[in-house]
Formats: C-alpha cells, sequence, structure tokens
C-alpha cells in the first residue's frame, strides 16, 4: 500500500528545492519508497539533517544510487494539533421538557407508576439489609422490613411507606435530583468491589427513571425520608411541569419517621377517583408485585359481625321502668379500615423442585392464571449458562372455548418477571411460538434486555436461546405426559390442543424430531383410538417401505373410500388424516425414521406386487378400453390407467402427484378469501384408474370391442365418471347435470319391471273399475238397524 503524503507535504514549494539525484525513504523498518531527486539538494554535504517546509530530514546512512532519509513530522503534528484544539461544552438539557419525556413518552400505561415505586421501596429495603449485615446497628429498633400502602379517596392522595434504608441530604439531592441517576446501580457496583458482601441479591432499580413515573398521576409529589446515618428527616417536595425542587428539614413532630422513606403523591383531577380506590390499588400490587419479597400492605375497608345489647320495645299496652327493661344480645355487621397483607402468594418458581408438592404447584396454577382446573402437567426448572432464569410451565386442562385465543401468539399467557416484579405479558412469539402460546407459566430471570420503561422485550441473542430452551423444555412436558401411566391425561390433551401441535409441523420445521413423536391419528386398523407414529411402525407389515395416509373430511369416509381396497387386502394400515389441518401438516414432515408419507390418493401407488406377468397382460388387454375412454372423457381426465388398489369398485379417480388432492381442493374451494384462477392453477390433474375385475368394466371393454359408437355405452361412460368423481372426493361441476343422468339410468333399469302400465291402458282400466262400482252400489241394500230422534248434540 502506497504511503500518505501529508497535506503539509503535499503543499511545500517544489520549486523552492533544488534538483539532485533520486533517494530512498525508509518508512518503518522494512518499507522504503523512492522520492524524486527535487526534494533534495544538490551538494552531498548532508550531515545533521534539514528542515523543509515544516518536515525535518534526517539522514540514516547512504546506499549505492540513493541516500536514505527520515522524515520526523512531530513538529507538524504539535502545530496542527494546536490549531485543531477548540473548546469542551457539555450537553445541556431543558428539565421541564427531559422530565415530560420521561413521563409522557417512556411509559405506556399509567399503572405501572405503582410498580416502580414499589420497586424502590423494595431496593431501599433490599440495602438495609445487605448493610446491616456488617452494621447491625442501623436496624435498630424500627420495626420489620415492610411496604405499607393507603390511599386516600377523600383527598385524593396515595401514600407509600417504607422502612428501608432512607436518604440524606446529598443522598436526595443525588438521587431524586439528578434524572437518571440510579441508586440502585451506584449500590449495585458497591457491592461488586467489595467481593466480601457478595453479587447475590434481588436490588431491582438501573435506569434511575422509574422514581419520576409518579408524575404519571400525580401533580405533586412529596417525599418524606429518615436515614439511619443521619439525625435529621428531609422532605423533598416538587411539582408536575416544573424544573425545580424543594428540599426542607422535617420539624413537624406528627410527621418525624423513625427510619426509611414516605411517598406522598396529589393525584390529578382526571387520576383521583380511580387510583384513588383501595381496591384498585390492592389490584395493582397483585398484578405488578405480587412476588416481591418484602410483605405489602394496604390499606383496606373491612367488616365484621360484632354482638351488641339492645332494650326490648314494650308491648302495646304495657309499660316498664329502667329496671324492668329487657336487653337483649343481637349481631350485626360493621365495616371498619385495616392493613391487609396483599402478596401473600410466594413465588415458587425461587424454590427448590424437590420441596415443592403437587398440590403446591396446582394451587400457584389457579391462583395466578384464574384457572378453576388443575393444569394436565407442569415443569419447573433453572437454566445456567449464557443465560439464567427460572421458569414454570404449565399445560392447561382445558382448551379456551375461542380458538383463536389459542392460536394468537399475543396471548396473555406468559407472565415475565424479573427480580419478580412483574414486566410483561403481551408478547407477540418472542418467548413461545404461535402453535405452543395455550402453554401457561412464568419466566424469571435478572438479566433481561428490556427498554427504560421496563414493558418492551427487546429482540437480542439472549431472547432467541430464552426462546429456544422454553420451547424444549415444553416438549419434554408433553413427552412425558404422552408416556406417563395415565393415557387419558394425553388423550384429554390431545383433544384440546392436537391441532395446535399439528401446526408446529408447518411453522417449525427445526423441531420436526421433537413434534413428530406426539402426532396421534386413526387409522384402517385403529378406528377407535388413536395411535402414534411410533404405533403405527411398530405395526408395518414386511417389506413395507412407506407409511400410507389418506386425508378425508370425516372417519367415515375415509373407512369406505376406495383407493383402501387393495391395501387392507393385503393387511396394509392406512392412516386416517380426518381434520382439516392433517394433510398439510404431513406434508411438510414428508419423513419420519427414514420412512416417507405416502398419500393413496395419487397417482403412481406401488404396492410391491409379485404377479408382474398378468400386470402386463391385463394392461395390454385394457389399453384399448383405456383409449376409448379417454376419447369419450377428453380433458375431464389426463388419462386412463389400469388400477392396482381396487378390488371390489370399478373405478377412482386419482389425483397427480404434484398437485392438489381432492381433500385439499375441497378445503382451498371452503376458503373465504379464495382466489379461483389459484384453484384452477394448482389443481392437479386427475387419472381415471379402472378395476379389470369388474364387471361394469368387463361390458364396457366388450361394448368398446364391438359397439365403440353406442349412444348408451358412452351414457355409460360419462356417469361412470362422475360416479367415481363422487366417490374419490372431488365435487362435481354440476350436480344438476348429474341428478339428471342417474335419474335417465333408473328410467332405463326400472322401465316395467313390476308390470309398469302404459297410458292408455291405464286409462281404461280405470273406467272399467268406475262402471263396475256403479252396479255394485245399485245392488246394495241398506237397512236401518235403528231408528234415531234429531239431535244437537253430535257427540251421541
Amino acid at each position: 500500500m502506497a504511503p500518505v503524503v501529508s497535506r503539509s507535504l503535499i503543499s511545500a514549494p517544489m520549486a523552492s528545492v533544488p534538483y539532485s539525484s533520486s533517494f530512498v525513504l525508509g518508512i518503518g523498518s522494512t518499507k522504503r519508497v523512492c522520492l524524486k531527486s527535487s526534494f533534495l539538494v544538490r551538494n552531498n554535504n548532508i550531515k545533521n539533517g534539514f528542515l523543509q517546509s515544516g518536515l525535518k530530514w534526517k539522514q540514516d546512512k547512504r546506499e549505492i544510487g540513493g541516500v536514505v532519509v527520515r522524515c520526523e513530522a512531530s513538529a507538524v503534528a504539535e502545530k496542527e494539533a494546536t490549531e485543531s484544539s477548540g473548546e469542551t461544552h457539555e450537553y445541556q438539557a431543558e428539565v421541564s421538557r427531559l422530565l415530560d419525556l420521561i413521563v409522557h413518552s417512556l411509559y405506556s400505561h399509567k399503572e405501572v407508576f405503582l410498580r416502580e415505586l414499589v420497586s424502590n421501596a423494595s431496593d431501599a429495603l433490599d440495602k438495609l439489609r445487605f448493610l446491616s449485615l456488617t452494621e447491625p446497628s442501623l436496624l435498630g429498633d424500627s420495626g420489620e422490613l415492610e411496604i405499607r400502602i393507603k390511599p386516600d379517596p377523600d383527598n385524593g392522595t396515595i401514600t407509600i411507606t417504607d422502612t428501608g434504608i432512607g436518604m440524606t441530604k446529598e443522598e436526595l439531592i443525588d438521587c431524586l435530583g439528578t434524572i437518571a441517576q440510579s441508586g440502585t446501580s451506584k449500590f449495585l457496583k458497591a457491592l461488586k468491589e467489595n467481593k466480601d458482601l457478595g453479587a447475590d441479591n434481588g436490588l431491582i432499580g438501573q435506569f434511575g427513571v422509574g422514581f419520576y413515573s409518579a408524575f404519571l398521576v400525580a401533580q405533586k409529589v412529596v417525599v418524606s425520608t429518615k436515614s439511619p446515618k443521619s439525625d435529621k428527616q428531609f422532605v423533598w417536595e416538587a411539582e408536575a411541569d416544573s424544573s425545580s425542587y424543594v428540599i426542607r428539614e422535617e420539624t413537624n413532630p406528627e410527621n418525624l419517621l423513625h427510619r426509611g422513606t414516605q411517598i406522598t403523591l396529589y393525584l390529578r383531577d382526571d387520576d383521583k377517583y380511580e387510583y384513588s380506590e383501595p381496591r384498585k390499588i390492592q389490584d395493582l400490587v397483585k398484578n405488578y408485585s405480587q412476588f416481591v419479597s418484602f410483605p405489602i400492605y394496604t390499606w383496606q375497608e373491612k367488616s365484621r359481625t360484632v354482638e351488641v345489647e339492645e332494650e326490648e320495645e314494650p308491648k302495646e299496652g304495657e309499660e316498664n321502668t329502667e329496671e324492668e327493661k329487657k336487653k337483649t344480645k343481637k349481631t350485626k355487621t360493621e365495616k371498619y379500615w385495616d392493613w391487609e397483607l396483599t402478596n401473600e402468594t410466594k413465588p415458587i418458581w425461587m424454590r427448590n423442585p424437590k420441596e415443592v408438592e403437587k398440590e403446591q404447584y396446582q394451587e400457584f396454577y389457579k391462583k395466578t392464571f384464574n384457572e378453576f382446573l388443575d393444569p394436565l402437567a407442569y415443569t419447573h426448572f433453572t437454566t445456567e449458562g449464557e443465560v439464567e432464569f427460572r421458569s414454570v410451565l404449565y399445560i392447561p386442562g382445558m382448551a379456551p372455548l375461542n380458538n383463536e385465543d389459542v392460536v394468537n401468539p399475543k396471548t396473555k399467557n406468559i407472565r415475565l418477571y424479573v427480580k419478580r416484579v412483574f414486566i410483561s405479558d403481551d408478547f407477540d412469539g418472542e418467548l413461545f411460538p404461535r402453535y405452543l402460546s395455550f402453554v401457561k407459566g412464568v419466566v424469571d430471570s435478572n438479566d433481561l434486555p428490556l427498554n427504560v420503561s421496563r414493558e418492551i422485550l427487546q429482540e437480542s441473542r439472549i431472547v432467541r436461546i430464552m426462546r429456544k430452551r422454553l420451547v424444549r423444555k415444553t416438549f419434554d412436558m408433553i413427552q412425558d405426559l404422552s408416556e406417563s401411566e395415565n393415557k387419558e391425561d394425553y388423550k384429554k390433551f390431545w383433544e384440546n390442543f392436537g391441532k395446535f401441535v399439528k401446526l408446529g409441523c408447518i411453522e417449525d420445521t427445526g423441531n420436526h424430531k421433537r413434534i413428530t413423536p406426539l402426532l396421534r391419528f386413526f387409522s384402517s386398523k385403529s378406528e377407535e383410538e388413536l395411535i402414534s407414529l411410533d404405533d403405527y411402525i411398530e405395526n408395518m407389515v414386511e417389506n413395507q417401505n412407506a407409511i400410507y395416509y389418506l386425508a378425508t373430511d370425516s372417519l367415515q369416509s375415509a373407512r369406505t373410500a376406495p383407493f383402501l381396497e387393495k391395501l387392507v387386502q393385503k393387511g396394509i394400515e392406512v392412516l386416517y388424516l380426518v381434520e382439516p389441518i392433517d394433510e398439510v401438516a404431513i406434508q411438510n414432515l414428508q419423513t419420519y425414521k427414514e420412512k416417507k408419507f405416502v398419500d393413496i390418493s395419487k397417482e403412481d401407488l406401488e404396492l410391491d406386487d409379485d404377479d408382474e406377468v398378468k400386470e402386463r397382460e391385463t394392461k395390454q388387454e385394457y389399453n384399448l378400453l383405456c383409449d376409448w375412454i379417454k376419447q369419450q372423457l377428453g380433458d375431464k381426465v389426463a388419462k386412463v390407467q389400469v388400477s392396482k388398489r381396487l378390488s371390489s369398485s370399478p373405478c377412482v379417480l386419482v389425483s397427480g402427484k404434484f398437485g392438489w388432492s381432492a381433500n385439499m381442493e375441497r378445503l382451498m374451494r371452503a376458503q373465504t378469501l379464495g382466489d379461483t384462477s389459484t384453484l384452477e392453477f394448482m389443481r392437479g390433474r386427475r387419472i381415471l384408474e379402472i378395476n379389470p375385475d369388474h364387471p361394469i368394466i368387463k361390458d364396457l371393454n366388450a361394448a368398446c370391442k364391438n359397439s365403440p359408437d353406442s349412444s348408451d355405452a358412452r351414457r355409460a361412460v360419462e356417469l361412470l365418471y362422475d360416479t367415481a368423481l363422487i366417490s374419490s372426493g372431488f365435487t362435481p361441476d354440476s350436480p344438476a347435470e348429474l341428478g339428471n343422468k342417474i335419474y335417465e339410468m333408473m328410467a332405463m333399469a326400472l322401465g316395467g319391471r313390476w308390470g309398469r302400465l302404459e297410458e292408455g291402458e291405464s286409462e281404461a282400466s280405470t273406467e272399467a273399475s268406475t262402471e263396475s262400482d256403479a252396479s255394485s252400489v245399485e245392488a246394495q241394500v241398506v237397512e236401518p238397524s235403528e231408528v234415531r230422534t234429531e239431535s244437537n248434540d253430535f257427540w251421541e
């Protein structure tokens, strides 16, 4: 690579340098470049060097035909650095605008303010617990480590109090007065530097902006805090949409704290009625902070039954003195306010799986996901390595009534926690693929890539690793369920979620090896019980090299399909694909354990017939008939050939290898947004296969040879094709025309069989019967048996 000549070298006045012979410029220690002699003076008396245009050239040694020199550009570099250096400025920010962005742009939902403030309180308690390990005096006698939340609907305020580490005046300025300054992050850094304290902690904060989420709902925020390191209590106060805050010392004895922090939110008018409601606050704590490691108490209205004494009222006409008045005890319900523990449920995933009973898993599942049925299966695991997280996954006992909720990748079935604080349950396939979205569970990790609002899981390599491990554990759980002794559990699972596992065959090619053993189908040998593909392979006959299947719309139509005849006769089992998704799923699998899937409704079905000589003779005998039928049907069929799959039916209509089958064609016709042009393009060619052993085919073979132009024979061929169309699962183009053909053939077959009279004979017989009836009436004599009187009662 050629050396780069500096700007100062290029700008040097070349004309002022006298001519001299060429020389070699040494670059580094190895490379050298030959410069023209115009750079050097003419005489050779170069001793210590020379200076030209700010470049100092120094002689190193002589060589034959040239002079080796070295360029020292330090002086030039210093000169350029001096000229290019400028003033250093710090970024400035408009604080009110920055706060407005934090409050209104970072968070999607207002309700997360409580999550952030409770997380800050939890961090304050954690800090105190860590520091008390080396300084037990910090705990003092200020009570338990806890969080209390008291909403006041009358005044429109929320007060959050913790008994944590508190803050000094300097810490107030540093933490609350500096935006994006995370006290928790600084504390974690100090923990890591001091290895004696260790890094195993549950501290949550990391961004330093969570506190300002209070302004989502508050017009004014007042923070009163007392640190055990200080004798004074300070109050921090700020208004929304303001760029300043006030810090003062607390002097009111009624407001003094023993230790910790108290945050009072003065709610905005729009949010006053919603977020000052005690029940709403309790629901938010249960949703976001249910598993915080410290107890959280909320101020709730309760009721209790008490006994009271009441004086009986005297009866009418009676007067009782004060001494004679009777007092009776009655019970009544009274309301009162008291603290209630809100986060009773413990994070079961944080415990050792060996220490948790089955009933505890079931109870946790019902409480967390508001279910009433026990789960079919569950798995509890911890992963370590590149990504560390804990998880408990469940298979529900019943599928949702609306199938769209299952297939929808945005289901709220997976609850994501970071250090036991709920982050989100709104995912778009980041943690689970769509076909496994019915799985419910919790995932807790300490190092997930979240955005600042902690509402969005950012796409990264860590997320992909988590997804892979969660999917693998889910398949292991389903596989264990399928191999369990209780077969009814997997049967129930397959009835509820089988179609979604089949969806995985289409959408997740990377997990085919895990999905395929889980599939279940009916078959020609098991029409009542579902079988697996492993069971099918075990039941395969000798020399069977493929897995045969037939896709239809129902079990009954599959059982009576003409495609099965020869296979059933040979004892070959055929899978029945009776659900709409089955055929597409199997086509995506292609093979299983080196056995290909073969559709018996398509052409070129190989059954390994032994008598090849007889087969060849039969084809030669019926070649003329095949050509004649193809000539009669025209473009309706691609070709006509002798069948290998029929034993009792006269013919069958099969599809080409690369087109849609009859079942797929039926499904595509039923699509709401189906394209007729695509339907015509994808519809496979149809091949009519005939059974040479059937009487109808033998009669048509005779008609072909003896009377090829017979109209009756042609009508029989057309009717044969239409009948094969229906029996093979296709839809006729004109059902009315087919009906007329059937009526015509019925009339030909039934005409005169039961002595039907012609029209003239029918009229003559009718007149004769009328005359005979008249004569018989005249000859009839009726004798009255009883004389009855007239009466208006017609029931007599």
